[in-house]
């Protein structure tokens, strides 16, 4: 029996995307170099054109609505990078990302069944901006990993049911190095993320202790990870030791790489998928210059089929563009670097691209490597 598992980066609804929705928050921000979420909105149509304001929810998903309903996937999984609540007091001197409890329904459209929080921006409000994030996605009955009100929470796995009575277990890790401070660490009374201090054999004991403490006979595990920088298509080798000891001691069947604002290369380890980097989802970034190298505008979505056992059996990723607040198709020059850019990348591990009728690209990985 397969399971099909739909996976993606940064799902970043606040400032410019919120302040579309049907009922956007206060528009105010705190940072250096805008003072309103409209800045960002304004930013976008200066580089691609005019955006229609007060959009339905299904508005900023644009194709990729279809593309995931149509291949069906028993599970949709991203990283929620944003805090949900009108409370709280931003964190001095960054980004401060919140969307208004009352547009949940960005993630209800898409019908998103699982949600990482351990990231650099689900406590930009505080401690009260967490609380309301946990409260929100509870009241939707998402499934969520990552935070928590404690230590024990945020480092309890989501449990998803599958059919046949099986179980994906996710759990969800952010590290210091992805811009997490160690403040924000969640401890035995105090609310924050399962926080990483780095990917030494102390941090793996930890998460691989606790993989075997919840799994069961039959279970998939999936590990969803915020770590290293936002710009640099280099893995460094640390990820590649961490990734693969998960798959070798905690029996991880696929490891769901985010936190650079662009795609990252793939691997597959002993018939088990590890994506570094999975790029952003949907952000409000289209209007900000530097970085062009990286093509942070282009990006896929990732549909996984697992084998009963955990095996990777197929890995299709669908191209995607944000442009307009929303993602949108590619013109062919656009498909080929990115399909260039994932192949060199990945070229390390043994992993090629190829292209399908439909013009999303399907991963081809050597048939055994140890």
């Amino acid at each position: 029996m397969l399971t099909r598992l739909f996976f993606a980066g940064d799902l970043m609804t606040a400032r410019g995307i919120d302040h579309l929705l049907p009922h956007p928050g206060d528009p105010q921000i705190h940072e250096p170099y805008a003072q309103s979420a409209g800045d960002y909105v304004r930013l976008a149509e200066e580089r691609n054109g005019p955006i229609p304001h007060r959009v339905d929810y299904a508005y900023p998903w644009g194709i990729a609505l279809e593309a995931i309903t149509s291949r069906h996937p028993q599970v949709r999984l991203v990283n929620f990078e944003t805090a949900v609540t009108q409370r709280g007091t931003p964190r001095p001197h960054g980004l401060h990302y919140r969307m208004n409890p009352a547009n949940m329904g960005i993630l209800e459209v898409a019908e998103i069944g699982c949600c990482s929080l351990a990231n650099n921006h689900v406590l930009d409000w505080g401690e009260p901006g967490l609380t309301d994030t946990l409260q929100s996605l509870d009241q939707q009955r998402i499934p969520h990993a990552g935070a928590g009100l404690n230590e024990v929470q945020a480092e309890a796995p989501a449990i998803l049911a599958l059919p046949g009575g099986r179980r994906m277990l996710v759990f969800a890790y952010a590290t210091y190095d992805s811009g997490v401070p160690s403040h924000w660490a969640a401890g035995p009374d105090r609310p924050g993320v399962a926080w990483l201090a780095d990917l030494k054999q102390a941090s793996l004991r930890r998460v691989v202790q606790r993989i075997r403490a919840c799994k069961r006979p039959g279970d998939l595990v999936v590990v969803s990870l915020h770590w290293g920088d936002n710009w640099d298509f280099a893995i460094p080798e640390e990820q590649i030791y961490f990734a693969r000891d998960l798959i070798d001691e905690a029996g991880v069947d696929l490891l769901h790489g985010h936190s650079s604002h662009h795609i990252k290369g793939m691997e597959v380890y002993r018939e088990r998928l590890i994506v570094y980097g999975c790029g952003d989802l949907l952000n409000d970034y289209e209007g900000i210059a530097g970085y062009e190298q990286y093509r942070a505008d282009l990006g896929c979505l990732y549909f996984a089929d697992l084998a009963a056992d955990g095996r990777l059996t197929a890995l299709e990723l669908v191209p995607i563009r944000r442009c307009g607040l929303r993602l949108t198709p590619l013109d062919a020059e656009e498909r080929r670097w990115l399909r260039d850019t994932l192949e060199r990348e990945s070229a390390r591990f043994g992993c090629s691209l190829k292209t399908t009728v439909s013009d999303s690209f399907t991963l081809v990985w050597p048939s055994t490597r140890h």
